[in-house]
This record gives structure tokens, sequence and C-alpha cells, in this order.
């Protein structure tokens, strides 16, 4: 993923809501969401290149979704695709706090990432250039290319649009029109709040944008997933051709018992 917005215990009747944009190469080819057949509790998009995915949840709950560090100078090559580490994390036994304690100790075999994981209970980051993890109290945070939180302004933006989308009284529902109208918003940022990550400033322009649109490249997929208390979990993705259209849409349901498993 590229942009992530997320609103942690921040709402009374959704404990997670996560609305995030996978911008990659269109050349890349990649599945939209599915049950995968090869780990069938694990509902995710999937990398036909490198087999990993970039956001995805398991019928127990838990829930993990990575961003690439934007910086040339850290590029390397060769080495195992860095969605194998949200797979990874969605079938791991442990905590998320354990889990990310052990993405930490080999995350120099990977090129620079910021890695999202819960577990149902608990939800934490951790930044593979600065080392540290964050295990994030009840509020709405912002991912992007660089470290949690950091105030570029499409991730300041997607904050606090995400915000409004929850509403201010207890029992108003989503406004899930609104949540999609953050993630499709192609408006670049200003000149003088461009972000300076090495890759020139007319590819800063082109990636300053919630919705990207940029020659071969752009946002291929916006998702939007809720969790309710009552165990109730919906995914909904929409696929967009290289012209910012929409090519595709699915919705995903199921529900998690108080054991964990799906009912």
């Amino acid at each position: 993923m590229c942009l992530i917005a997320l609103a942690w215990q921040a709402h009374p009747d959704y404990p997670l809501v996560v609305a995030a944009n996978r911008d990659e190469f269109f050349a890349r080819p990649a599945a939209a969401a599915h049950w995968w057949p090869d780990l069938p509790d694990l509902l995710a998009g999937r990398d036909l290149e490198g087999g990993g995915t970039w956001m995805g949840v398991s019928r127990d709950g838990r829930f993990a979704a990575l961003t690439n560090y934007r910086d040339p100078s850290l590029r390397r090559d060769g080495v195992p695709s860095r969605g194998l580490l949200v797979r990874d994390c969605l079938t791991a036994p442990e905590a998320a706090e354990p889990t990310l304690a052990g993405i930490a100790r080999h995350a120099d075999s990977y090129a620079a990432f910021n890695l999202l994981v819960g577990d149902g209970e608990r939800l934490g980051a951790f930044e593979s250039v600065t080392g540290r993890i964050h295990m994030l109290a009840p509020g709405i945070y912002g991912l992007s290319n660089h470290l949690l939180d950091t105030p570029w302004p499409k991730v300041r933006q997607a904050r606090e649009r995400l915000a409004t989308a929850l509403g201010s009284q207890p029992d108003e529902e989503l406004d899930e029109e609104a949540i999609l109208a953050l993630l499709r918003d192609g408006t670049p940022a200003a000149e003088a709040d461009l972000p300076h990550t090495g890759v020139g400033a007319e590819w800063e322009r082109w990636l300053s944008p919630a919705f990207i649109r940029a020659p071969g490249y752009g946002t291929r997929c916006s998702t939007m997933l809720t969790v309710r208390r009552d165990g109730q979990v919906r995914l909904r993705e929409w696929t967009w051709t290289e012209d910012g259209d929409l090519a595709g849409e699915a919705t995903h349901g199921f529900a998690i018992d108080g054991s964990g498993q799906a009912a």
C-alpha cells in the first residue's frame, strides 16, 4: 500500500476502520482480494509476481498491511518481496507485538518498509528504517511511504477526512462514500508542500495526491476494511484502470465468534 488511514479504537461500534490505496506499476500482475486457496483463512489481494500481498485480514481477525519506504538510496535488488511479510503476519500464531518483534530481527533482509499488524486486541507498527515498534494507542493514524504520521499533505488530509467520516456522535454510521472520496482525491500537493524523497520534482508531484495517476504507475486498488465490535468483518475493494476508471468492485464479509474462529 502507499496510503493508509486507520482508526483504532476510535469509534464505539468499529474498533478498526482502514482506508487504503495500493499504488504500483500497472505492468506488475496482481489478483483482487479473495480467499486464498492455498491459505484458506487469508483474505487479501495477491501480488502475482512476488507471491505476497499488500494488505489483508484473516478469519481469526488478524490484520496486516505494508507500505514501501520511498528513498532511492535504500533500493535493494535481489531480496525477497516485502509482501511476503504481510502474508507471514496474517498466518502467525503470536500476538501482534511479538510478531512485529520477530519481523524486526530480520528486517534487513528486505528493502525498506513500514508494517502494520493487529491481532484484534492490539495494533502495532514497525518502521524498518528506524527499527522502532510502536504499539498504538486509540486514535486515528496515517501512513504513506515515510514514517508513521509523517505530515505529508495527503497523509494529513486522509487522517482528517477519515475522522469526519467516522461521525461525531456515538450512534452515527460510517460515511463510506466519504471514505471512498478521500481515497479518490487526485489533488496534488502545493509545490511548497511537496516531499523531497529523492525521486525528482516531477515524480514528487505525481506521487503527492491520495489517488495517483502517473505514466505506467498509479493507484491500482482502494480498500476499505471495517471490523465491528460484534465481530462482523467487511472488506470492500475497488480496482482501477490506468486511466483511473473503475475496473471492478467486490465486497467480502464474515463473522468472528468469541473463540476467534469465523462463524
